[in-house]
């Protein structure tokens, strides 16, 4: 068969998909809350104008690639609203007919806009909230999560220190309550693999600004004296969700070790320097349309749109219950750019996917790390897995 055959036949192919398939238009929104906050610890951490928005183009885009010889269109709206304007935001995205909702925004106001939106029966992907609860006991049936929860960020980082053999855990954690809930993460991370806290330290946020002589120089003088006279251990595991000390601890800890958590070896998504499994396609893409490299809210945001263009693809279908039995089900799968398949476990709506462990720089590793064994999936090995997990929403 000559060369000039085979994308003829194959564009004949298409027209027949085209032809037999019925016009789907799917309209979805991304609602970003932006919370008052100080200015990160450090200016390459500041937050683009677009972030988690870039993401919605560019899945936006994929989507379309495969939806114009459906007979798909794919079209987002993209919102940034303060906490007390989410409500109002989410009302006028259901008036405008948008019945699938990507929600970048911590767990008091993504369980309300949840329960807001089941009433319009429409579906929420939530692309931030790390909660463990909104896995299990506080769990909606029309919210899926694309974000890995605190237990799978922590399980990530603990199989990779007991593969390393760093058995023996000084844990460190802020005052605030997602900190908190990070360090209890990590404390059942321990207990689950085999790992011992040998000692904990919690460093209390005196509020100030990171990035002033109140604030990080402080900090930097206080870490030495407050890492002084720890028990024996091999690594530091840093529980900072809100970013307030963790970042200083590599280089001012009293007795050299690794940091790892949330700072030093961090577990992620996604970040600007990852090219295995045809992730550099993904990157330059990014890079092109955003000018700038890709953050975790750009990724989760992208994925969840992938999620939803996918299911189309899949059920020719644009109506939520349709879309979401579906990607609950055994049939769903999705290539992410992390070497394997991502899936949702059914009895919470969590998506099951591989966790980066990044340095700030690299790729050092991928978990769930080699000999980490399960049933089903090594990726369950990775948060709640079913026993673990009180959620009945999808039952």
């Amino acid at each position: 068969m000559s060369k000039r055959i085979v994308p003829l036949l194959a564009a004949a192919c298409l027209a027949v998909i085209a032809g037999g398939a019925e016009a789907v238009d799917v309209r979805a929104g991304v609602l970003r809350v932006d919370y008052p906050a100080l200015l990160p610890i450090s200016r390459y951490d500041l937050r683009p104008d677009d972030l988690a928005f870039a993401g919605a183009v560019l899945a936006d885009e994929d989507n379309a690639t495969t939806g114009r010889f459906m007979g798909h269109s794919f079209e987002t709206t993209t919102l940034a609203v303060p906490p007390e304007g989410a409500t109002e935001a989410l009302a006028g995205l259901l008036d405008d007919g948008v019945r699938y909702i990507v929600v970048d925004a911590m767990r008091e106001e993504l369980a309300a806009l949840s329960d807001q939106a089941a009433e319009a029966g429409a579906l929420v992907f939530n692309a931030r909230a790390a909660d463990v609860d909104l896995r299990s006991e506080s769990c909606r049936a029309n919210l899926l999560h694309i974000a890995p929860s605190y237990a799978m960020q922590a399980e990530a980082v603990a199989q990779f220190a007991v593969w390393k053999q760093w058995k023996r855990w000084l844990l460190v954690s802020g005052s605030n309550p997602a900190d908190r809930a990070l360090a209890e993460a990590y404390r059942h991370a321990a207990r689950k693999f085999g790992a011992q806290i040998v000692e904990e330290r919690e460093f209390e946020d005196t509020g100030g600004s990171r990035r002033t002589d109140s604030g990080h120089v402080l900090v930097q003088r206080q870490l030495p004296t407050f890492m002084q006279r720890t028990e024996p251990h091999d690594v530091v595991i840093a529980a900072d969700a809100t970013d307030y000390f963790a970042a200083y601890l590599p280089y001012h800890l009293w007795t050299p070790r690794p940091v790892m958590g949330s700072a030093g070896l961090r577990p992620v998504t996604m970040h600007g320097a990852h090219e295995a499994w045809g992730a550099t396609q993904f990157q330059t893409r990014f890079e092109k349309l955003a000018r700038r490299h890709v953050q975790e809210e750009d990724y989760n945001t992208w994925l969840a749109l992938r999620v939803l263009g996918e299911a189309v693809t899949r059920t020719g279908s644009a109506d939520p219950a349709k879309i979401e039995t579906y990607v609950l089900s055994d049939a769903f799968e999705l290539a992410a750019f992390k070497g394997q398949k991502v899936t949702f476990r059914p009895w919470n709506g969590q998506l099951r996917q591989p966790i980066l462990l990044y340095d700030g720089r690299i790729t050092v590793s991928v978990s769930p790390q080699e000999g980490f064994l399960h049933q089903v999936s090594p990726l369950d090995t990775l948060g709640l897995d079913r026993p673990e997990s009180s959620c009945t929403a999808f039952d």
